[in-house]
């Protein structure tokens, strides 16, 4: 109850914000140019709470917090008193509607780099960019990459840490042919050499994990296979695990760490896997088939329902680094961010079009409530991480030129500039009907990827 209760709170946490900005765009450039602002409403249906201010327009909480509203004077929409038709939101010139309508995606997107400097600012440790792991016949391991190799670039461009090589494989999502990665070889101070992976249809199912696909992995502790907890009612208990039990082998080959015996058991959802335990001085030969269950991603793994048991462990010294960036360079770098994060969006959605990747990958309002609080329970850094991400998503999704969104508002006013006179309503209106159409198609397929993922 409690963790539903974070993700509720999580969500209006950083919806809220980002729903009051997109509105306050669209408002405040109104009352830039002149147009009367009847209503600024936070949520749908009844005020939960309202106040007008000197100029006669209405506040307003609104009780579904799922968006929001700005409410002009406009005569198409109905009657306006005769002193506020000339401050009307039809009979203000193209360039003045247009500016109005695109303003509350354009603040989102600014509100992004705003948060990413704020994130910029903070001193930060993170994990150099050296390999910790190379798996066994992945495209990593047959091009010859190495742990203690330290990678410098991905098809040309430098990164610096693990989140830009995160986004550099994101980025060749759905794509076949090779991925140019340049290394600087454990132990050299010479030049980089490269390394050409090969790709093939890459990360185009809905198991979006590019480190595990293309076959190296940061640097990970190894902790011993000790089971620190069994869940009551898990497969694991079921079939004889015991807190304080230790994995000895699985299938006759001998499991070093933690994360050999979860790399098993995740492949395996509902196939038997042959484990050796130590249990006090006794070795046991157990079988277990763990159960089959859907992680974040709607992905079916294979799940026993243990946990390590806590070990302390230190990150050596030759796999950290700290960064800390100066507000200038935080700036730039917050806007360097938010642009590939708007390139990756639309290449993203590109992709999905043309079959590339999975429309599985779509994702609604439950599991943003979720992350959101996964987010929270991270701490305010992670939060704003995911706030400003959320909010990139929504000024771009508000910027495409679909009737009934910003960008389909945009294409109709740019129409009427070029033309010289408006759409017919009858083509508004069909365009509006499509535009709703393909919403909630859209919206209804994330929401089935939510619950089939629950």
């Amino acid at each position: 109850m409690n963790s539903v209760l974070l993700m509720v709170l999580a969500a209006i946490i950083v919806l809220g914000p980002l729903i009051a900005i997109h509105e306050f765009g669209h408002f405040w450039v109104a009352r830039r140019v002149g147009v009367k602002v009847i209503t600024f409403s936070i949520g749908f249906g009844p005020a939960l709470l309202k106040w007008k201010d000197r100029h006669g327009t209405q506040f307003q909480v609104a009780a579904i917090p799922l968006g929001g509203f700005v409410r002009m004077a406009d005569e198409r929409e109905g009657e306006v008193p005769a002193e506020d038709i000339p401050r009307a939101f039809n009979n203000q010139p193209v360039w003045a509607r247009m500016a109005i309508v695109a303003a509350g995606p354009l603040i989102n997107l600014l509100f992004a780099v705003l948060l990413y400097w704020v994130l910029f600012l903070q001193p930060t440790e993170t994990l150099r960019t050296v390999v910790g792991r190379v798996i066994a016949d992945s495209p990593a391991a047959m091009a010859g990459l190495a742990s203690g190799d330290e990678i410098v670039a991905i098809d040309g461009e430098p990164v610096t840490d693990w989140e830009s090589i995160n986004y550099a494989l994101i980025d060749r999502m759905g794509e076949s042919g090779q991925l140019r990665v340049s290394i600087r070889p454990a132990g050299s101070t010479g030049a980089s050499q490269e390394r050409l992976l090969p790709l093939d249809h890459f990360l185009g199912g809905s198991d979006v994990d590019p480190f595990r696909e293309i076959g190296f992995t940061p640097w990970q502790p190894l902790l011993d296979p000790v089971i620190g907890e069994v869940v009551a009612g898990s497969a694991g208990e079921r079939q004889g695990l015991k807190a304080g039990d230790r994995i000895l082998a699985v299938d006759g080959r001998a499991v070093e760490s933690w994360q050999d015996f979860v790399d098993v058991v995740r492949v395996r959802p509902e196939l038997p896997v042959l484990a050796e335990v130590l249990r006090g001085s006794d070795r046991l030969q157990l079988n277990l088939v763990p159960a089959a269950e859907k992680d974040d991603r709607g992905v079916v793994r294979g799940r026993l329902g243990i946990a390590l048991k806590e070990q302390p462990y230190e990150v050596p010294a030759a796999y950290r680094q700290t960064v800390q960036l100066g507000p200038v360079d935080a700036a730039g770098a917050a806007i360097v961010k938010t642009g590939k994060l708007i390139a990756f969006t639309l290449e993203s959605m590109g992709k999905m079009i043309r079959g590339l990747i999975s429309v599985d990958n779509l994702s609604g309002p439950i599991t943003i409530a979720k992350v959101a609080g996964q987010s929270a329970s991270l701490g305010w850094e992670a939060l704003l991480g995911f706030m400003a991400l959320l909010s990139v998503s929504l000024g771009v999704l508000n910027l495409l030129p679909v009737p009934v969104l910003d960008g389909g508002h945009l294409v109709y006013h740019a129409i009427e500039g070029i033309t010289g006179r408006p759409l017919s309503e009858r083509v508004q209106m069909v365009g509006l009907r499509i535009g709703v159409a393909m919403l909630m198609s859209l919206m209804l397929l994330a929401i089935f990827n939510d619950l089939s993922r629950l």
